[in-house]
């Protein structure tokens, strides 16, 4: 059991009798096991501290409740909201608060007033999203906007890119519900409201003091704000208390000030030859009112983004009543700027596509350019806006003389500079140049007159330093005005004052210092599983409730709502697994399992997480451990091993057989509860004749196609080879049109094949029928964690293809998983085996293969709107510009949304998942589906994508190459428009 920071150390018995007298207590949920503790050890900063337990309460009458109970045992208490507060005050020991779960409603929106009263639980977009129709909206919006909490951007004072306009949250607080430590319920306004006993008169008696110490910054955010008590600044207890993190009182319900959004928005992108130069001309471009000044170099922006020629940017965005309005203020700070180049951005698409590129950084900075690790801890310091330049280069020369990088950016208009460093975290030695960079940098902030905190707080990142900023005697205040709300040091010990060490509780300091055996290669972790898990730097882009565009991570939690389901989640205990502290099976983990369960291993995380966590791979290099040398779920056998039964079947020709009994209910009833397949879920009726049969018999009888273009290699999935041959018929009609020459890949025979159709190989029938004469991706082998048979697999396709892999044919893949499949998982799985990389290179999707090797070629024109989904694994993996550009060139209009369809696979079939399956297919695919127009074709490039929807909504969903090949048999009529 942890240690306590004031010595309270609780036995099983006494733990027990917490957690039970808490059940009985609240109304709340009460959470003391591995799972729920595990989940909260850290935030998004450096450290880790293990609670007791987790209360998730209903309203403040619980709250006040656990203060009692907790109070008469000594147990420290912490509020949490989103967890992605950067400097560790989101952690703690005792019982963390979480306010996300019950506590998180609007309560009520006044247009009129311009005011929002809400519950700390409450993510910042919803509220926003509340007050867009009334031409509203809450000033401050940091890059966590879709999934920070209110309640946590009181506790921090969060800013976020507006800031230059609409200030902090403490600008945005007009009264504050908390309850003390000691149980008082307070509403914390102006003029003392609220104000706890003994706070006004220790306020009145240093006002020389508050009046002095302060620094005047934009973005002061460290310490205590205690200069808002002063009676010229409204003695304003509720702005006092913005910024405490949690250690003066908890926070219940807080009414807000909104303001008014511009109704059109202009973006101004302003290049420069580096960092210094932007920052310098940032605080020059403030007299033009910007709505945001923000300032990141090239090191953070990816090469594919559309940028005006430069090495550091700022985005400068204004604001008008019509978007020539907004344009012409943003015109008017080019003309001023002195810059290398310039762009200015006016619609919506573009300007979310800018945006999300500043967003993304506090993830993106977490890896250098040579992918090795970065992390917070000097996250936010902020000098006066006219110094930053100056501050930059200094800062610049004192990570060199550590011998450290980092890539600074941030909000250049507010002198607020973020940045992730290199340090190492993992070594005694590393930990001290840590230490030492940590104390020279917090002396460089004060000579620049600068706050050790511009927006995320102190926490135990930089408290420890505070009196370099404030001197003693103004600390020392702290500590009393502390002692005057909290006299027991109940809430969140060790943050602020009295604060534990910087380099103590480091989170990377309980996982293994050797690398782990593992099955993947890990190649962007140096084949190290920690390093991969490491990744999760807790930001939290994957508790995003609502995805757009082509987004797709995590639609797991976006059915849940549950942090477990998130990949934040997922990834903490495995955190947790490797320490071996919380989560005490390793690889056994019942914990881990569960969590996992709902992973739909759609591979979203691998794109859409800013730091790349591909929870996809780790679920599947966990369930190889977890069932190693033990019997696994009916489904892995059922469905993990799909191409062996379906290849029995097709060999034995029962395919009209097998359907029949599968249209017979009680017999479908016995196969689907034998094969752990969910009752609600129809079977896939099977193929009468295999894509590989009808392409053996085409060739008999034509001799092969006349087409004197590229040769290029057609892959027979499972899928398309038993379950849709439609598909691969269309694509051959199609490539043929395009002049390319089809084959298959080579194959087994039990006879000698025709010439040129293969290879003789001696085989019996029994290694026939476990597919050993055709090549498999081993997608659903590795989807179930069945890695042993997935290397097989995957050696004995390699055997196959070695006469594809010596000549320059492409390998055609028409199915997006399995598509993915060869080009990262075999190459990962088989990192020994240099075939699998050379395989991983030759492969191309059917949009792709059209584009490199039948350049001239011009699809049939359509023209026919589209609806449906990018194919969740093309998105992550594939990527799908050539099939957007392909699209267009056959008109078909529109574009198809993000998110994943829900079946994903084995997932939306296996007992149990149904009913988040059919919510993932809610939260996208349906919606786009139903509202689309009459004559709209449904695009679905997947067979998993295609079966939900006739499943859930009776659609019949094509692939591209049916949609084209159909036109290419039925072209439009003469007239049809140009």
């Amino acid at each position: 059991m942890t240690d306590l920071p004031h010595g309270t150390d609780l036995t099983a018995r006494e733990l027990t009798a917490l957690a039970g007298e808490l059940r009985a207590a609240v109304r709340g949920d009460v959470g003391f096991g591995a799972l729920d503790r595990a989940l909260v050890t850290m935030d998004a900063s450096n450290y880790r501290r293990v609670p007791y337990g987790v209360v998730a309460p209903r309203d403040a009458e619980d709250v006040a409740a656990v203060l009692e109970v907790c109070r008469e045992r000594g147990v420290p208490v912490v509020a949490r909201g989103g967890g992605t507060s950067i400097a560790g005050q989101a952690t703690g020991t005792g019982v963390v608060l979480d306010f996300t779960r019950h506590m998180n409603r609007l309560v009520g929106l006044d247009p009129g007033a311009r005011t929002a009263v809400v519950q700390p639980g409450l993510v910042l977009d919803r509220l926003q999203e509340a007050a867009a129709p009334h031409g509203l909206r809450f000033g401050p919006d940091p890059s966590t906007h879709s999934r920070c909490t209110l309640g946590g951007m009181i506790g921090n004072n969060s800013c976020g890119s507006h800031s230059v306009a609409w200030g902090t949250t403490a600008d945005s607080v007009r009264e504050l519900d908390v309850v003390t430590a000691r149980g008082r319920r307070l509403r914390l306004g102006r003029d003392w409201a609220g104000a706890p006993d003994g706070l006004r008169a220790l306020a009145e008696g240093e006002t020389a003091r508050l009046r002095t110490g302060f620094p005047d910054l934009p973005r002061r955010i460290s310490g205590y704000a205690l200069d808002a008590l002063l009676p010229e600044r409204g003695a304003d207890v509720a702005r006092s208390f913005c910024g405490s993190e949690g250690t003066l009182g908890i926070l219940t319900e807080a009414v807000v000030r909104l303001v008014e959004a511009p109704r059109a928005r202009a973006l101004a992108v302003l290049a420069y030859a580096d960092e210094s130069a932007a920052a310098e001309a940032a605080a020059g471009l403030l007299p033009f009112g910007p709505l945001t000044v923000e300032g990141m170099a090239a090191d953070l922006v990816p090469s594919a983004a559309d940028l005006p020629r430069g090495g550091a940017w700022l985005f400068v965005e204004t604001g008008g009543e019509t978007a020539a309005e907004a344009r012409a203020r943003a015109e008017a700070i080019v003309r001023a700027a002195d810059v290398l180049d310039a762009l200015v951005v006016t619609d919506a698409a573009g300007q979310r596509a800018l945006w999300r590129i500043r967003e993304d950084a506090s993830g993106t900075a977490t890896r250098m350019p040579d992918g090795s690790e970065a992390w917070p801890g000097w996250e936010d310091c902020a000098v006066p806006p006219a110094r930053l330049g100056a501050y930059l280069r200094d800062f610049r020369s004192l990570m060199a003389a550590h011998g450290l990088r980092g890539t600074p950016y941030g909000h250049f208009g507010d002198g607020c500079i973020h940045v992730r460093i290199d340090f190492d975290l993992l070594t005694a030695a590393g930990v001290a140049r840590f230490r030492r960079f940590s104390e020279e940098l917090a002396e460089l902030v004060v000579a620049h007159g600068g706050s050790l905190s511009g927006e995320h707080g102190d926490g135990q990142a930089r408290a420890e330093l505070l009196p370099r900023m404030y001197g003693p005697e103004l600390v020392g205040l702290f500590e009393r005005v502390k002692a005057v709300w909290d006299p027991d040091d109940l809430l969140n010990p060790g943050m602020l004052v009295r604060p534990a060490p910087l380099d103590s509780g480091l989170r990377f300091s309980v996982l293994p210092r050797e690398p782990v055996d593992v099955a993947f290669g890990y190649p962007a972790d140096g084949g190290d599983f920690a390093a991969a898990v490491r990744r999760c730097v807790g930001v939290a882009k994957c508790r995003t409730a609502s995805v757009s565009g082509s987004a797709v991570m995590c639609p797991s939690f976006r059915a849940t709502g549950v942090e477990e389901h998130s990949t934040r989640g997922r990834a903490r205990l495995l955190h947790e697994m490797l320490a071996g502290e919380v989560v005490t099976d390793g690889w056994r983990s019942t914990e881990v399992r569960d969590a996992l369960d709902l992973c739909l291993s759609c591979k979203g995380c691998r794109s859409d997480c800013p730091v790349g966590v591909d929870m996809a791979t780790y679920k599947a290099e966990f369930l190889h451990h977890h069932y190693a040398g033990r019997r696994r779920p009916a489904a892995h056998y059922a469905m993990g091993r799909l191409p062996v039964w379906l290849r029995a079947v097709a060999v034995t020709r029962t395919a009209p057989l097998v359907n029949a009994l599968a249209g017979i209910r009680p017999l479908a009833a016995l196969a689907k509860r034998l094969g752990g397949i969910a009752p609600e879920r129809e079977l896939p009726r099977l193929a009468r004749r295999t894509f590989s049969r009808w392409w053996e018999r085409r060739r008999g009888e034509t001799g092969g196609g006349d087409a004197a273009g590229d040769l290029v290699v057609l892959w027979p999935d499972t899928f398309t080879e038993h379950l849709s041959p439609s598909v691969g018929r269309a694509a051959v009609r199609v490539l043929e049109a395009a002049g390319l020459r089809v084959a298959l890949p080579p194959t087994v025979h039990l006879r000698k094949p025709p010439v040129g159709d293969g290879r003789t190989v001696a085989l019996d029938p029994v290694s026939l029928l476990r597919g050993r004469g055709r090549v498999c991706c081993g997608l659903t082998y590795v989807s179930t964690g069945q890695l042993d048979r997935a290397r097989a697999v995957l050696r004995r396709t390699l055997d196959l293809l070695e006469p594809v892999l010596e000549t320059d044919a492409p390998v055609v893949v028409l199915e997006p998983s399995c598509a993915a499949a060869l080009r990262t998982d075999a190459p990962e799985l088989l990192h020994d085996d240099p075939r699998a990389a050379r395989l991983a290179a030759k492969v191309l999707t059917f949009a792709e293969v059209l584009e490199r090797h039948a350049p001239g070629w011009t699809p049939p024109r359509v023209d026919r709107p589209v609806a449906g989904q990018t194919h969740c694994h093309q998105h992550a993996v594939l990527g799908d510009a050539a099939d957007r550009r392909l699209r267009a060139a056959a008109s078909l209009s529109g574009e198809l949304s993000g998110g994943c369809c829900g079946l994903a696979g084995d997932f939306g079939f296996e007992k149990g998942h149904y009913e988040v399956s059919a919510a993932c297919a809610e939260d996208q695919l349906l919606p786009s589906v139903r509202n689309a127009p009459d004559g709209t074709v449904v695009l679905a490039d997947g067979f998993s994508c295609r079966t939900q929807l006739e499943q859930l909504a009776g659609v019949r969903g094509r692939h591209l190459a049916e949609v084209l090949a159909e036109a290419l048999d039925d072209p439009p009529p003469a007239d049809a428009p140009a």
